[in-house]
């Protein structure tokens, strides 16, 4: 009875063991896999069981090694976040196999004399079933709040494993030294270790770990507002000098206009003096002048109007089709800095997907607004590659931010080879910006 009992332990629940772990694996990668996968990791484990010494350290080893090499070979995933997670999920499993037999070696002593061979196989039971079901507890508060396999930086990986690893060896070597030794007293009786201590030890163990988790999301999450920190200043940067440009053309535009009546004076003179040649040359020299005055979309404002002429200018300079019909009130309410935000991250995003465009395919930039009330509608169109995979990155967002700023709202919508962006804002009363 104690041998099936023994091969039901190793083989049949060692299994189950095994698929949670392996199930759990795969949901922390992002990933998917056949049904055959699962079934051919747990006959590896089975085999690797059956030969490998009884060791748990040794276990360890392999199981990680049998998780690492389905991570790399069968999933695609980069072999950094690979270790992480598969030595994760073997130290979660290892830990609450630890605290669920140092609970039943509290209470076995208890209830051995009632009836000790009911009372061994239920234990054994009792064990292997509340060890799997806490370990998949653990695994979902894993995955539902410390799962972040898009943002991890692979050059942090080290900081979680190395105390993961940590954590597993001092346990073994504590384990060791509690149970690996039966001590007596003077007359001679076996003394059974602590196995309270140990159960402290367990749930010490599991909490540094979630810690550590704790710990490496907080600083991921640092890492990715630092970055979009960053990358906001620079656009700050950027639109602060559109604003110079603005008012440099500006001044321009002033001298210019305040010149007209001698220009107009010096051409009269000209052809008063039948110099008409003269005249037609200067009259050129002005149209050069207005020209370089002009914008290729005249908004109304003139911040904007540097902005949409810079970067379709270069939307211009790839082959690409540009139309302008946007129209604001000045001023309108909306911060200038918040406009250039949303036409800045729009109009980059467009370029970016009419570039990686096949260069038979007709590319173009369509930019619209109009005025409804109390509402501002903008509208980007651009043409995309539909067969290119889309993601929502810190452009759409710093745009939805500012959209929900002026209680509106983004929203994108993705029709055959057209992408369009639609913002739609509140205009705040004039007062209210002036008091911002």
């Amino acid at each position: 009875m104690a041998a099936y009992m023994d091969y039901f332990n190793v083989f049949f629940m060692g299994s189950v063991q095994m698929l949670l772990g392996f199930y759990f694996f795969i949901k922390l990668l992002h990933k998917k896999v056949r049904f055959c996968f699962y079934l051919l990791f747990v006959v590896c484990g089975v085999i690797v069981i059956y030969f490998v010494p009884s060791n748990r350290i040794i276990e360890f080893g392999v199981y990680v090694l049998l998780l690492v090499m389905n991570g790399i070979v069968v999933c695609r995933s980069d072999w950094k976040s690979v270790i992480l997670y598969a030595a994760l999920v073997v130290e979660i499993m290892q830990i609450c196999y630890g605290i669920v037999n140092s609970l039943l070696g509290l209470l076995y002593p208890l209830v051995f004399p009632l009836v000790p061979k009911i009372i061994g196989i239920v234990f054994m039971l009792l064990g292997d079933i509340t060890s799997l079901i806490l370990a998949g507890f653990c695994y979902h508060v894993v995955h539902q709040y410390f799962s972040y396999y898009e943002t991890i930086k692979k050059q942090y990986v080290f900081l979680v494993l190395i105390p993961i690893m940590m954590i597993f060896f001092m346990g073994e070597y504590i384990n060791s030294i509690l149970y690996s030794v039966n001590t007596t007293d003077e007359s001679g009786i076996i003394v059974y270790p602590n196995h309270f201590q140990m159960l402290v030890i367990q749930f010490l163990g599991i909490a540094s770990l979630f810690c550590i988790m704790f710990a490496y999301k907080k600083l991921l999450q640092n890492f990715r507002l630092s970055t979009e920190l960053s990358l906001l200043e620079r656009e700050e940067r950027f639109l602060k000098q559109y604003v110079e440009e603005a008012k440099t053309h500006y001044d321009k535009t002033k001298s210019f206009r305040h010149d007209i009546k001698n220009h107009i004076t010096v051409v009269k003179k000209l052809l008063q003096n039948e110099k008409s040649g003269q005249a037609l040359n200067y009259i050129g020299d002005m149209e050069d002048i207005a020209e370089e005055l002009s914008f290729p979309c005249a908004t109304n404002n003139p911040v904007v109007d540097i902005l949409i002429g810079n970067k379709l200018g270069i939307a211009k300079s790839f082959g690409i089709d540009v139309y302008c019909s946007f129209l604001l009130p000045y001023p309108c309410g909306l911060r200038d800095i918040d406009i250039c935000i949303i036409l800045s991250n729009a109009l980059d995003n467009a370029i970016h997907a009419c570039k990686n465009m096949n260069s038979s395919v007709e590319k173009y930039i369509r930019v619209a607004g109009r005025i409804q009330g109390d509402f501002i509608l903008m509208e980007i169109e651009n043409s995309f590659q539909n067969n290119s995979q889309f993601k929502k990155g810190t452009g759409l967002s710093n745009i939805k931010a500012v959209a929900e700023k002026y209680h509106g709202a983004m929203h994108v919508k993705m029709q055959g080879s057209t992408f369009i962006l639609s913002v739609l804002l509140i205009i705040p009363q004039y007062t209210e910006c002036i008091s911002q």
